[in-house]
């Protein structure tokens, strides 16, 4: 191993892990929202990235294979996350419908921690994208590097998505005064409870 091989390897890594991790998807738009609303954001980036950092290494680490022979699992967690989607869409077009659903929610806030890290768990660790994007690709991708190097390469990818939740968390809050209206709320729950809807069916048809 090298120097300049273990810096590719992170840099090959650093970029495939962003083009996997930004898209438009069920756990983005739940980081995006709490991070607008200023609710727990360190517990839910906490919670994206290092579970980001399990499935990395487990596909770095080989699991990818072990997954790839037994489709049973990817099977249950479909059905299991398209249940969970779009049950969750269901609340989310509720808030996009009633005004009034927003000030129930924020009454609320203060007692939501654990509700909040449990749907933040839910998004992640029920969403087959996230094992065949981490876990297989990934780890395909990975398989193609010699060792150490291939560790490096899974280091990177682990720095991609802290700094994607660090910004898209933190950084949302730049959108406060936007969002400073009822309105715009609604506009963002609505986009959201589609994307849940879109994601939770397109489990379920891919069967």
């Amino acid at each position: 191993m090298s120097v300049s091989s273990a810096a590719v390897a992170a840099v090959s890594g650093l970029g495939f892990g962003l083009s996997l991790i930004v898209a438009i998807g069920a756990q983005n738009a739940f980081v995006l929202r709490q991070g607008i609303s200023g609710r727990h954001v360190a517990a839910v980036v906490a919670v994206c990235t290092v579970s980001d950092i399990v499935l990395i290494a487990a596909g770095v680490g080989g699991f990818g294979v072990i997954v790839e022979s037994a489709p049973g699992v990817l099977v249950v967690a479909r059905y299991a996350g398209a249940v969970f989607l779009i049950g969750y869409a269901v609340p989310t077009a509720r808030r996009a419908l009633s005004p009034d659903a927003l000030r129930c929610e924020a009454a609320r806030a203060t007692a939501a921690f654990g509700a909040t890290v449990a749907t933040c768990l839910a998004l992640t660790w029920l969403n087959p994208h996230v094992y065949l994007d981490t876990v297989l690709l990934l780890g395909s991708f990975a398989s193609t590097y010699a060792s150490p190097d291939r560790w490096f390469l899974g280091a990177g990818a682990m720095l991609a998505s802290l700094l994607w939740f660090t910004a898209l968390g933190f950084g949302a809050r730049l959108l406060g005064p936007l969002f400073a209206r009822p309105l715009a709320w609604r506009v963002l729950d609505s986009v959201i409870a589609v994307v849940l809807l879109v994601l939770g069916l397109g489990l379920l048809c891919s069967g």
